[in-house]
């Protein structure tokens, strides 16, 4: 069974060969080829240094010196929902956008999955663009106005969706933080009547051309996910799921939604020691993955970050793929 196979057949609880891996340290084995857009050829941004640029979109980011986060964004182009004419919106249609792509597609020699990184951002872009307390008080205060920045930036996802389809990507990946540490960022009615139609429109277009649907999304988000399932998403990369509860996550969702996970980042990988690690990586594969599929395997990318040690990395990852190499042969 090849990579491509494997997490397919994982994410539509078809029976895979083993726990299929995600994104994994460098020195470890994945199912997962990930590809990107390259940036727009005709713009040059209007500031670009090590502490301060400018996006595609016009946003101006900031960071200190040493700083390891991805910054903030301090400069907002959209304070007022007038000028959105004049907005400057990226073109994702451009085909030289996805060469470099393509290339790594046609030399992928192993046929893994392959997992484009789409511009689909439908609360972060709304804060980068409008600034985060007219971000927040847009559904009450501009609703329309805010439907439509939504679906114009749909429009851009399902440009991008178009492009990787044409390229043979498998799925498409997005990031979107919903949650608090204890509830969703919004009420979940707020969600289903302003988010989850556009989520559902680029979804089912991307379903519609053969792809899956992958989302990151941290916080406390348990009360969304019936609105992302109903929007046709497959998969949710959780990097934390103590705060939620495994076994919560499991019971409602199992069966019904691919979680793709390490072991959870803010509380076991920090608090537990190598045992405890690895018995945390078994606990996510036997409560997600026992649905003939279900669950795929993932490491936290920037471990310095949140001050994860290569020893317990390690114990994660050789847990996911001894136990999760027999996991279901032994069924």
């Amino acid at each position: 069974m090849t990579g491509r196979d494997r997490v397919t057949k994982a994410v539509r609880f078809e029976g895979p060969d083993r726990i299929p891996l995600g994104v994994m340290p460098p020195e470890y084995p994945t199912d997962m080829l990930r590809v990107s857009a390259s940036a727009q050829l005709d713009w040059t941004p209007s500031i670009q240094t090590e502490t301060k640029w400018e996006d595609e979109f016009g946003c101006i980011w900031e960071r200190l010196h040493g700083d390891r986060t991805m910054g903030q964004v301090t400069g907002h182009p959209l304070t007022d929902y007038d000028d959105i004419d004049s907005l400057r919106f990226p073109n994702y249609s451009d085909p030289r956008r996805y060469e470099a792509a393509r290339e790594a597609i046609e030399e992928d020699t192993e046929d893994q999955f392959v997992l484009a990184s789409v511009p689909l951002s439908l609360i972060h872009r709304l804060e980068y663009l409008r600034g985060h307390q007219a971000a927040w008080t847009d559904p009450y205060e501009h609703p329309d106005e805010m439907r439509h920045l939504l679906n114009r930036l749909a429009d851009i996802a399902i440009d991008a969706i178009d492009s990787f389809a044409r390229i043979g990507a498998h799925g498409l990946c997005s990031a979107d933080d919903w949650g608090l540490q204890d509830r969703p960022m919004v009420r979940p009615e707020i969600f289903a009547e302003f988010w989850a139609p556009v989520y559902h429109r680029v979804y089912k277009h991307a379903h519609e051309l053969g792809m899956l649907n992958f989302l990151h999304s941290c916080g406390h988000i348990a009360d969304l996910l019936p609105y992302f399932i109903e929007s046709e998403l497959d998969v949710i990369q959780m990097d934390q799921q103590q705060n939620m509860g495994v076994e919560n996550l499991a019971s409602r969702f199992g069966g019904k939604l691919c979680f793709w996970c390490p072991v959870d980042i803010q509380n076991k990988m920090i608090s537990g020691n190598v045992e405890d690690i690895k018995a945390y990586a078994r606990y996510l594969m036997d409560s997600f993955g026992s649905f003939e599929g279900g669950f795929i395997a993932q490491w936290y990318a920037s471990p310095d970050a949140v001050g994860h040690t290569k020893e317990k990395i390690d114990a994660m990852c050789q847990e996911f793929i001894e136990y999760g190499g027999s996991f279901y042969q032994a069924e």
